[in-house]
């Protein structure tokens, strides 16, 4: 199978899984989630504005079209002095109209803005709180490119909630409205048939029903597959947009391997994908178009052949005619909303459940596999780590240390040694509380504050001095002592650049972003610093400094540094061993994720 085939294979999997969520459960968890963020209060004033807008509007609708029998009749008539009357009261209800719609739109654009404000910090707010981004990016495919989720895919729903909510309420109370005055109208219809004379009540009404009603069902049922194709382009889109993000990231090595050209094959392989589920939807949207487009250009003429044999037997003045296509077209106007905007409700379906989708995967990533033993941490007596029977469960075997017991006590240096693809970084994880799957227990000091160190720096965006007091606040801290931590690592030379702004991860070098990593150490002094294979990677120079940092600035620090090696200028005065077991805890268990019913196991990335 070609790289294109499987991708487009597990797409539909995906999204044929995904489509099994009902709409209602779905659209209900949205709701709560807004009536529970911070512009709730604003979200209620402005509906509550937009209502009133409406049943205003629809009332001067209401009076436009009852103005269309004196205006007509006046035609008619030839009547110059009431034609002129009647163009006033146009003017009139025209302007406020106008200035009705204007205000309508800005209440629109308004509810578009708080939607989004709403829904993007509460998907955010779920997203960071602490642990759920990363089990949720090993937990399958549901994990994969969030930032689609929380800014395209929120942006785009909350437009189209905002729009088809605002015109399905509106077609509603146009509905209501001018039923009452079709059904007036038509009620006094009599027809003649064979000398003949019946009325049907209100059969104007049941004409615009029918004509409608069966618009709307052919509608559904040409435009329905839409709904599904519209999640596959934005899964596929998704997609596209990672490969190119990924390739700028990755540029200089690209470069430096002549990798250009097969980058350039993925990158084909992404946008061929997206042009095949683009062009599935084309299709689609063409066969739609034949139903609306039809339908809209034989409603021109619609009502007028539905009033035509009351109007030519005499029983409808030409003016009463006029009203009576005004208040057909209104309500068939209305029902046939689902008409018109069947694409956009497929588009909104298929955003709704890519947004729905991801908030429940967040939420439930908390509930942890299921595996037969889970990793017991524990809050211990300050001062003190202990570390007991220790078995991490992966999917290539068991990583466990060869001492069952140990005790590591506040000021202790200790190295953890292991070989490649023992499972070093799976141990940092774990003991960060990050990978719970497997045996044993872990206690960690109660109250103590432990710095975790990956093996990349995270620099996030801001001054250098915003970099060191992450994720404190700069107010924290004094300000000579983000100095003494430049110092303390050989930076001197970014002193004067402590409040300028910055990528700081792609002006410094990776051994002065190291050397930053052991500053921000240095100005919180913690109590405890987990080192994932750090000393391993630095040159001699940053090395001696860091070590002399060790030595004597946070020589109260308890430091625990998993490597490749136990020699660290004597630093590190105790040693202990990591081993892999692939014979035992080759474990693959289950999430419980929204619509994926095959097992989500653990990813490759964690050996």
């Amino acid at each position: 199978m070609t790289d294109q085939s499987a991708k487009l294979a597990d797409a539909a999997t995906g999204i044929d899984e995904a489509a099994q969520a009902g709409l209602v459960p779905q659209l209900s968890m949205m709701i709560r989630a807004l009536f529970a963020s911070p512009v709730r209060n604003v979200l209620f004033l402005l509906g509550f504005s937009l209502v009133t807008v409406i049943l205003v509007s629809a009332y001067g609708q209401i009076r436009l079209n009852s103005w269309n029998r004196p205006f007509y009749d006046a035609l008619a008539r030839r009547d110059l002095t009431d034609f002129f009357v009647q163009l006033g009261i146009f003017l009139m209800i025209a302007g406020s109209l106008l200035i009705l719609n204007v205000f309508q739109k800005f209440l629109n654009l308004m509810l578009r803005l708080k939607l989004r404000e709403g829904l993007v910090r509460d998907l955010v707010g779920e997203w960071l709180m602490p642990r759920r981004a990363f089990r949720l990016a090993h937990a399958g495919p549901i994990g994969v490119n969030p930032d689609q989720r929380l800014h395209e895919d929120a942006r785009h729903l909350t437009e189209l909630s905002a729009d088809l909510g605002i015109g399905l309420f509106q077609s509603a109370v146009l509905l209501v409205s001018f039923i009452g005055v079709l059904w007036t109208l038509s009620s006094g219809f009599i027809f003649n048939v064979s000398g003949r004379t019946f009325a049907i009540p209100g059969y104007m009404v049941w004409a615009a029903i029918i004509y409608a009603g069966s618009a709307s069902l052919i509608s559904y049922w040409v435009g329905r597959p839409l709904i599904p194709r519209n999640a596959e382009r934005y899964a596929r889109e998704a997609e596209l947009r990672f490969s190119l993000m990924r390739v700028n990231e990755h540029v200089d090595a690209i470069a430096l391997f002549g990798g250009e050209a097969d980058e350039r094959r993925r990158i084909e392989i992404d946008l061929y994908a997206v042009l095949d589920a683009t062009r599935r939807i084309v299709n689609r949207m063409v066969g739609l178009t034949w139903v609306t487009a039809g339908y809209g250009w034989f409603t021109i003429v619609a009502p007028i052949l539905v009033a035509a044999p009351v109007y030519f037997a005499g029983n409808l003045s030409f003016g009463g005619l006029m009203m009576a296509v005004g208040a057909f077209n209104q309500v068939q106007n209305s029902l046939q909303w689902f008409v018109e905007n069947f694409s956009a409700i497929a588009d909104w379906r298929a955003t709704l459940l890519r947004i729905a989708n991801f908030r429940s995967a967040v939420i439930k990533t908390d509930a942890l596999h299921t595996v037969e033993t889970r990793i017991d941490f524990a809050d211990g007596e300050p001062g003190r780590i202990h570390i007991d029977n220790l078995e991490i469960a992966s999917p290539t075997g068991c990583t466990k240390l060869k001492e069952r017991k140990v005790e590591i006590k506040a000021g202790d240096r200790v190295v953890i040694v292991g070989e490649t693809g023992a499972g070093k970084t799976l141990l940092f994880r774990t003991l960060a509380g990050l990978w719970p799957w497997g045996e044993g227990t872990i206690t960690r000091p109660n109250g103590d504050t432990i710095l975790y160190m990956p093996k990349t720096p995270y620099l996030p965006p801001g001054t250098l001095r915003e970099v060191l007091a992450y994720p404190s606040a700069v107010a924290d801290f004094e300000a000579p002592d983000f100095e003494a931590a430049l110092k303390s690592t050989g930076l001197d030379d970014l002193i004067p650049k402590l409040d300028n702004q910055n990528r700081w991860d792609k002006k410094l070098s990776d051994d002065q972003q190291q050397a930053i990593a052991f500053a921000r150490v240095r100005l919180h002094k913690p109590q405890w610093l987990l080192i994932d294979e750090v000393l391993d990677t630095l040159d001699d120079r940053t090395h001696e400094r860091i070590c002399a940092l060790l030595a004597k600035d946070l020589k109260k620090t308890g430091v625990i540094h998993i490597g490749k090696t136990e020699t660290h200028d004597h630093i590190f005065k105790r040693v202990l061993h990591l081993v892999k077991d692939p014979e035992t805890h080759n474990l693959a268990p289950r999430r419980p994720m929204p619509d994926i019913r095959t097992d989500a196991r653990f990813p490759e990335s964690v050996k």
